[in-house]
């Protein structure tokens, strides 16, 4: 067990009282971090505002540092994976993919620093331009408040500092208070190995209300980044309104199952997408459509698959699915359960805790919309199965969502992919693939509770400067 100290401009800070990070697999003691106040997120903000005053580095050695970083997190994979995989109860296996996204990440990061540009503007276009020169440049947009979730420890709080660096904007970042261990390790990277100068990343632990809030509220920062719950998120929103605030937040990600459609591979793929990680993701596979003609075909198959998922350590090689991340949150998704079945629902596997306190990969069939399973967001380990007539009306009803971030249809009719394109309203439309699909380039983000902005370094980046018009009298 390890006392942790936070990354504060040149210090490394603790503040005498702290916090526990334990396995939400078994509740062992993984190190302990600093509980810090909201003098601590000033002081932090008053650094990296300094860093700010002081100009930015220069892109070439903006993008050299996210180069070294996507060099230092590769050679460090297994180290970040056992981190995830401790503090998230992240199956060990699924931790190394979300190491090695985040090494991707840095080096779209370092691309994306690389080719900031602004605009030619063509002034001539109207008289009163005719001998004037103007251009726009993307300057930064001040200090970044980053604030990140549980689920994705290293590569969402990389999504957050990688397209900062790269614009220029030091950051006060607050990892999620359950998994933080992560964070603050990749930040001692940056500093101490990849070259980024003191105060250009700073990082303050501890609570939403009282570190949180600070950070939301304090007037020197410019811009909040946010990836966690749309009731958080929007709050942040309201409480920010003279601050540009990025969200990213929740789904309940439908997939649409067409007889045309390759079914044995969709049952494949969300045998894997509707569990990874204990279906803690906000594009984990949740609303299943599929056509009534191959409804009991698709459902046996899918079945069969989640029967063959390992559940248990998330240390082990040949775990699939382990703990959620906290007790509470086991016990409200088993209520949800309870609650579906009661109204009519039927477990076809799962439903049920296993000898470790683990609740068992979960389908549900005979769903219907109203249901906590169908309608709002279960983030845990289940899927729901519906059938349908007409494709019309399976587009209506994966429509019918607060949620709008990544939807799915398996077809090999070109003109009904189109049509999906076209008509389901979110922020990503996939079709024969899964909607928990994600690169780390793509503009990821979605609509309505699921958020207003888009992450990938190359979107992220443009969020995070100003565009700053420059004309001359030639």
């Amino acid at each position: 067990m390890v006392d942790h100290l936070l990354p504060i401009g040149s210090e490394r800070v603790s503040t005498g009282t702290w916090l526990d990070v334990r396995s939400p697999f078994d509740d062992t003691l993984l190190g302990r971090v600093p509980s810090c106040t909201a003098e601590h997120v000033d002081q932090a903000v008053a650094i990296a505002r300094s860093v700010h005053a002081a100009g930015p580095l220069p892109a070439w050695q903006r993008a050299e540092i996210l180069d070294r970083a996507a060099a230092a997190l590769a050679a460090r994979a297994e180290e970040f994976a056992l981190l995830i995989a401790g503090e998230a109860a992240k199956p060990i296996k699924t931790a190394r993919v979300e190491a090695q996204r985040a090494v991707s990440t840095f080096q779209f990061a370092a691309a994306t620093a690389r080719t900031l540009t602004g605009d030619m503007v063509p002034m001539d276009a109207s008289a009163a331009g005719v001998g004037k020169l103007a251009f726009t440049l993307r300057v930064p947009i001040g200090v970044v408040g980053a604030i990140s979730p549980f689920n994705f420890p290293l590569n969402l709080v990389a999504h957050k500092l990688a397209p900062a660096i790269a614009a220029g904007c030091p950051v006060v970042l607050k990892p999620a208070s359950q998994t933080p261990l992560s964070a603050i390790r990749l930040v001692e990277v940056l500093l101490d190995e990849c070259g980024l100068p003191p105060g250009h990343v700073n990082v303050v632990t501890g609570s939403g209300g009282v570190v949180g809030n600070a950070i939301v509220e304090h007037p020197d920062i410019a811009m909040i980044t946010f990836t966690g719950s749309p009731e958080v998120g929007w709050g942040i929103r309201a409480a920010a309104a003279r601050k540009k605030v990025g969200l990213e937040l929740g789904n309940n990600a439908p997939v649409i199952i067409e007889p045309t459609g390759d079914w044995r591979t969709a049952a494949a793929k969300i045998a894997v997408a509707g569990f990874s990680h204990a279906g803690q993701s906000c594009i984990s596979t949740q609303r299943i459509f599929v056509h009534r003609s191959i409804a009991d075909d698709f459902t046996a198959a899918l079945v069969e698959h989640v029967r063959a998922l390992r559940v248990g350590d998330p240390a082990d090689d040949t775990t699939d699915v382990s703990a959620l991340i906290s007790k509470s949150e086991r016990d409200r998704v088993h209520a949800w359960i309870d609650e579906a079945t009661a109204q009519g629902a039927s477990v076809a596997i799962g439903g049920s805790l296993d000898d470790l306190g683990v609740l068992r990969p979960t389908v549900l069939t005979d769903v219907t919309p109203e249901m906590k399973v169908c309608a709002l967001e279960v983030f845990g380990p289940l899927v729901a199965v519906a059938a349908y007539d007409d494709f019309d009306d399976a587009l209506r009803l994966a429509n019918e969502s607060r949620y709008g971030l990544q939807a799915a249809v398996f077809t090999e009719r070109i003109g009904d992919a189109l049509t999906a394109a076209r008509t389901l309203d979110f922020g990503g439309v996939l079709v024969n693939e899964v909607p928990t699909f994600r690169t780390d380039q793509q503009p990821y983000g979605g609509l309505r509770d699921s958020g207003n902005t888009r992450e990938g370094p190359a979107y992220a980046v443009r969020e995070m400067t100003e565009e700053r018009l420059v004309i001359i009298n030639g």
